[in-house]
């Protein structure tokens, strides 16, 4: 004789689903509001990882800089570096992603396809780690929806400045000081093209005392960043 569900476990399964449904709504709407503050200049975001620092109170470094006041060859650099098609996709690089998930059913390594939007949207309300795969449902349809709302320009100038490039250093302001000593204004194309390769490790990588690899990728970002042309015309 089959034993029914107590009322007891069922109206419990039902409160667990409007809990987890209530949590979803909340979790699209937080960023959904917050990219609209975000939308002026004067506003300075902060990223996940910086307010994790502030609450452990480990401590970080960060000066905003608006991106008039970065050297243009780090904003192609980074671009020729990181998602060379930022300028022409609407947040989620299609034929890149398309390729990756060809690469995954064919049982073959996969590589990275996040573009420069997703990293701004995973940066300023999502988590590195762990459970990516689960982070990358939330992060697609937040990369189009933040392209959509903030222009190019806009989306750069905030990437530039909550990307970490070490230990306890975020944006480029604070990069280009601890790395170089000099203001992100002044950087040199070699300078530029260092700090672009370094982002995808920026623990492990060091631009300012670059290991072979490291030298060798530089230079060919640095030559991609010369005859970058309307590929960064976004950001001009």
């Amino acid at each position: 004789m089959a034993v029914r569900p107590r009322r007891g476990s069922r109206a419990g399964l039902r409160r667990w689903v409007r809990r987890g449904i209530v949590a979803g709504v909340v979790m699209a709407l937080v960023p959904a509001v917050l990219t609209f503050l975000y939308l002026p200049s004067f506003v300075h975001p902060i990223s996940t990882l910086m307010l994790k620092d502030l609450v452990t109170l480990t401590g970080y470094e960060r000066r905003w800089v608006s991106i008039d006041d970065v050297a243009p060859v780090l904003a192609h650099s980074v671009i020729m570096s990181e998602d060379g098609q930022f300028c022409f996709h609407r947040g989620v690089d299609i034929g890149e992603l398309r390729g990756v998930v060809d690469d995954a059913l064919a049982g073959e390594a996969t590589r990275g396809a996040s573009t420069i939007t997703m990293q701004t949207v995973k940066n300023l309300f999502l988590w590195s780690r762990p459970l990516g795969t689960v982070r990358k449902v939330f992060e697609l349809p937040l990369a189009v929806y933040f392209d959509a709302v903030m222009s190019k320009r806009r989306i750069m100038e905030i990437y530039l400045n909550i990307a970490e490039w070490g230990p306890g250093i975020y944006g480029i302001e604070a990069a280009a000081q601890y790395h170089f000593g000099i203001p992100a204004k002044q950087l040199s194309r070699r300078q530029a093209a260092l700090l672009a390769v370094s982002l995808p490790n920026p623990i492990a990588r060091n631009p300012a005392k670059p290991g072979p690899g490291l030298r060798r990728l530089a230079n060919l970002i640095e030559r991609r960043a010369a005859r970058s042309g309307a590929y960064v015309g976004c950001i001009q």
